[in-house]
């Protein structure tokens, strides 16, 4: 499991020759960072006024980000998984008419599989992102910086998830699907913007 390696260990599959990991958990992996440093803050003792108000709002969210680090970080390893898979499907044997039916079926099926994964990253990302926006208002101040590059860290993600979903897509034969999922994807990376911005404006 990449989750259970060292950090050094980690970077270095990162740069190995093989190609898992590679972008999609690299995005995943971005997104984790950054939701864990929102839970961070949000579990301070201090927040930005003191008042109960600050510490509901903070208490609630962290209850969120820990449940989205969660499967930000089960990402890392499904999104090579999925590519692992992605390769096995092409490497199926084709030689009879039923061997290449089987094999396209397998590659459509993994190829879904592999889009689905960087998706939800993105769709994580995002709900983090809403969590950002709270922490940003009633954090503590100080730790301003530390909500900062989480938000950074979360906008990367999700342009990163999508990067790999637009590259998977492209392989997806059903066009309804395509059109629907990168729909979906446009919409989540717009939205993303929008609220890295507005938390971003909260931390001024």
């Amino acid at each position: 499991m990449l989750v259970d390696r060292s950090v050094r260990d980690l970077l270095s599959a990162f740069s190995s020759s093989e190609p898992t990991p590679g972008g999609g958990s690299a995005a995943a992996l971005a997104s984790s960072v950054g939701a864990s440093l929102l839970l961070m803050v949000a579990r301070l003792p201090k927040s930005r006024t003191a008042a109960d108000a600050d510490r509901t709002a903070l208490t609630e969210s962290a209850a969120v980000l820990e449940e989205l680090r969660s499967g930000l970080t089960a990402a890392i390893d499904a999104d090579s998984a999925a590519y692992d898979q992605v390769v096995a499907a092409y490497k199926l044997p084709k030689a009879t008419p039923e061997e290449q039916d089987g094999r396209k079926a397998a590659v459509q099926r993994a190829m879904r599989a592999a889009t689905e994964v960087p998706l939800g990253v993105m769709q994580q990302s995002v709900r983090a992102l809403e969590h950002a926006g709270v922490v940003a208002a009633h954090g503590y101040t100080s730790a301003a910086s530390d909500v900062g590059v989480a938000i950074a860290l979360l906008a990367a993600g999700a342009r990163g998830a999508k990067l790999n979903v637009d590259a998977n897509l492209g392989a997806i034969t059903d066009s309804e699907y395509r059109d629907r999922l990168g729909a979906d994807a446009r919409g989540l990376l717009e939205r993303a913007g929008r609220l890295s911005e507005r938390a971003e404006a909260l931390l001024r």
